[in-house]
């Protein structure tokens, strides 16, 4: 077991709250009436075998800007939990490889995140999963645009989160951020990984 694997093991046992999109924002909640829909991502952890220079890599993508829903934003691999599928980390894993060409058996499930609660009315289950050795990412045509890697260490780094804002339906809406490079890491993605920059304590 790597340390790597050991520090994020460490983690998952720690007791973990609520997230959601309302945590900062406790005047805006989902209508009551309408149940969330379910989804599950990926958290996916690379664990870089060609030296330390490079080290823990997440990996994220960059939404397509033809998209529909969340045009162009940065997300972990994931989405919407089908009928087909046996459980929401069948349905993590499916996505997964359909938006990056990661196949499942390379990935080693490790734990889950909380829930979050998404103001566009998803319940996501967060599942943290380890890939070792080469990948070469291959990005879905039309769903996502890039497929990208940041250090571990910058989004397990509780300081480098910021609390931003924005209009959101004629309210003000915030938010937390980590940006990284020309890479603006914001939202639900975000949220999900100040939770556990949280438990990891760095």
């Amino acid at each position: 077991m790597t340390e790597t694997e050991d520090m994020l093991r460490a983690a998952l046992s720690r007791p973990a709250g609520p997230s959601s999109d309302f945590d900062l924002n406790p005047s805006i909640r989902p209508p009551a009436d309408k149940p969330l829909r379910p989804a599950a991502v990926l958290v996916p952890v690379w664990l870089r075998d060609d030296g330390p220079r490079l080290g823990p890599r997440l990996i994220l993508t960059k939404r397509s800007s033809h998209l529909k829903h969340h045009p162009g934003q940065i997300a972990f691999p994931g989405g919407k939990v089908d009928p087909t599928d046996t459980s929401p980390e069948a349905a993590a894993l499916r996505e997964t490889q359909e938006e990056i060409g990661l196949p499942p058996d390379r990935v080693q499930i490790i734990g889950t995140l909380p829930v979050h609660e998404t103001v566009t009315g998803f319940a996501i289950t967060p599942f943290v999963g380890l890939i070792r050795g080469p990948f070469t990412p291959t990005p879905e045509v039309g769903e996502v645009d890039e497929v990208f890697t940041v250090p571990l260490s910058h989004v397990l780094t509780a300081a480098r989160f910021a609390i931003e804002r924005r209009q959101w339906m004629g309210a003000w809406r915030r938010y937390y951020a980590v940006p990284y490079g020309p890479y603006y890491i914001w939202g639900a993605t975000a949220r999900i990984l100040r939770g556990l920059a949280d438990r990891a304590g760095t």
